[in-house]
């Protein structure tokens, strides 16, 4: 034992020297062997003197071809296809610097030609197995001492097999991966670093309960979020734990560690499509030119602003009314938060004076409107508020916009504009509205891009049933069948200003997010990891709330001129003057009322039964 922890510290402190002198007696053992064969196995007609002296060359010409060639300088990973390649090279080197040497100095008589010939591959093959020999051993020093928890990786690709590696190839891994499964059936008799493909998805639950498995990674960094929730819901019917390997584009260098394999988040269940919007194509607009966003401090505002920054306008105006909203913003795209900068303005939409103050001040040139009140239920309540922010806040922008010949503006709208059926649904329909009708005043571009629930944004869904999950419940869901699309707030951001780009004025650009997502699932899949039973409670839709939203009205033709998965959807405009009734119904009934009625209407020519 003394002497195996002794040659392995060698090993370790000088792994080049041990790697010559093995490539040394590999060849000095390959031309003995040679010789042996050319002669049948005697020493008859052996020129003892001249092999040794072929030996020595053969040491001398291997150690200067390797160092030529990185092998002992320790370029190459031991055991890799590069260090393999230096080896053949070096091999050839040495056999014909042996071959032509004997045949360019007759006198010298080392050893017969096809002895140097023979002897190349000999020794080729020997420093090869002895490196591998040596990988062998490392890889098992490295394997998990004291993993306690079994795996089935799902994916046998180049995701898999750096996910195997980071597992068996780190001692204090806690993870032992037994099995892979993987759909590809060209794959079903591979083996990965040992470990077998023995099935794909279906097989999930005959292989739980066979190979006794405590958690599955999902080793494909391109899985969409419907093929990771059918995993989650198979694996979670044997309280098997998931994990998820990151997106690509987020591991650093495109490899995965042990660190990269992670509990699945909602953007793993519920968002994770790839779309490649092409942002860094489109966005040079923004280059050079002075931008504002208004409701920089909220969850769309701020990712927008991390998003324009990078694209080096020439200012970037943070607009918020909450003062702190616009000190973390600051500090994310910063990294301090002083708030001593002019292009940090604390505003409120409902006041026209001051955005007209604030445009005078900075003369944007671009626009992006994500400021709104936003919460359905208190919007319910409380119209005349929403009326203030979402339509005459709007309108204000809209009105300096104009005022100061502002080229690009793009209001941030939801889903819920489509056949809207709320207060929140009517007013940021009529804001989508009165920007087609600015698009009509107006020499700038006014359009308008609208998204569904957005992944991580302040009072989202999930946020709230992890707080519940976490206070021992009951979760609370309003109906059994309710649904709703979701996306990540990046992708939401990189819409926004994709729209700026390949929008047109008047238009509303929305995305394709694929198949919404019942919530009751959701809160299942919660339910099912948390650490205590938790219950669901069903409450019942609230006023205004629908049972499956829309990303586009009945009325809307989806056209997709610019990007297979956006949608352009003409809006009809509406004049602010059209609007002045709101100012005069104080009553809460017959407000909502007179926004269902403008929110409502339908462009002239359209059929209102369809």
């Amino acid at each position: 034992m003394r002497a195996t922890r002794w040659l392995h510290q060698f090993l370790r402190r000088f792994p080049t020297t041990c790697e010559a002198a093995a490539d040394v007696v590999a060849w000095a053992a390959a031309l003995v062997l040679a010789m042996l064969v050319r002669f049948d196995l005697t020493f008859a007609q052996w020129e003892r003197w001249n092999v040794a002296l072929a030996v020595v060359l053969a040491a001398g010409f291997q150690l200067g071809a390797g160092y030529l060639f990185g092998l002992y300088l320790g370029r190459w990973r031991t055991g890799s296809f590069d260090e393999v390649a230096s080896l053949a090279k070096s091999a050839v080197v040495v056999s014909s610097s042996i071959v032509v040497l004997g045949l360019a100095v007759p006198s010298v008589r080392l050893v017969p030609s096809s002895v140097g010939l023979a002897a190349g591959g000999l020794a080729l093959l020997a420093m090869a197995a002895a490196r591998y020999v040596r990988r062998v051993y490392a890889d098992r020093l490295l394997r998990p001492r004291s993993a306690t928890r079994r795996v089935v990786v799902f994916g046998a690709g180049e995701g898999g097999a750096q996910a195997l590696r980071a597992m068996l190839r780190n001692p204090d891994s806690p993870y032992l991966p037994v099995v892979l499964l993987d759909d590809d059936p060209a794959k079903r008799n591979l083996r990965i670093l040992g470990v077998p493909v023995v099935g794909d998805r279906h097989d999930l639950d005959r292989v739980a309960r066979e190979y006794q498995i405590d958690e599955l990674v999902v080793a494909v960094p391109s899985a969409d979020s419907a093929m990771i929730r059918e995993l989650s819901e198979r694996a979670l019917d044997h309280d098997v734990a998931v994990r998820a390997l990151p997106q690509v584009h987020e591991l650093f260098d495109g490899k995965v560690g042990l660190s990269d394999i992670r509990p699945l988040t909602e953007a793993d269940l519920l968002g994770r499509h790839e779309i490649d919007t092409d942002i860094d194509a489109i966005a040079g607009y923004l280059t050079g030119q002075r931008v504002l966003v208004t409701g920089a401090g909220g969850s769309i505002g701020s990712e927008l602003c991390r998003q324009i920054h990078r694209f080096g306008p020439a200012s970037l105006v943070l607009l918020d009314r909450d003062e702190s909203a616009l000190h973390a913003t600051q500090l994310d795209l910063h990294g301090r938060a002083l708030l001593d900068s002019r292009e940090l303005v604390v505003a409120d939409l409902r006041d026209r004076e001051r955005i007209f103050e604030v445009f005078a001040e900075h003369r944007p040139e671009v626009v992006f409107h994500a400021a709104a009140l936003k919460h359905l239920p208190l919007l319910e309540m409380y119209p005349t508020e929403a009326v203030k922010t979402n339509v005459w806040g709007t309108y204000h922008l809209l009105e300096a916009a104009a005022a100061f010949e502002v080229d690009r503006f793009v209001n941030v709208s939801t889903d819920k504009a489509a056949d809207p059926s709320s207060v929140l649904g009517y007013t940021k329909r009529l804001a989508e509205r009165l920007t087609a009708w600015a698009a009509t005043e107006t020499a700038g571009t006014y359009l308008s891009v609208r998204f569904g629930n957005v992944l991580g944004s302040r009072g989202s869904m999930l946020g709230a049933f992890e707080r519940q999950v976490a206070a021992g419940g009951p979760i609370t869901v309003t109906h059994p069948e309710v649904t709703r699309f979701f996306m990540t707030i990046e992708e939401a951001s990189q819409l926004v200003i994709q729209a700026g780009a390949v929008g047109r004025d008047g238009e509303a650009l929305v995305l394709d997010m694929g198949e919404p997502v019942r919530i009751l699932d959701v809160a299942r899949r919660l339910v099912a990891e948390a650490e205590r039973p938790v219950d669901i409670v069903f409450t019942g839709l609230r006023p205004g709330e629908k049972l499956h939203e829309v990303l586009m009205g009945r009325s809307e033709v989806d056209e997709r001129p610019a990007h297979p998965l956006i949608s352009h959807a003409p809006v009809p405009a509406i004049a602010p003057v059209d609007l002045e009734v709101l100012t005069q119904i104080p009553e809460r009934e017959a407000l909502i009322a007179e926004l269902a009625r403008l929110g409502r209407e339908r462009p002239a020519g359209v059929d209102a039964a369809q």
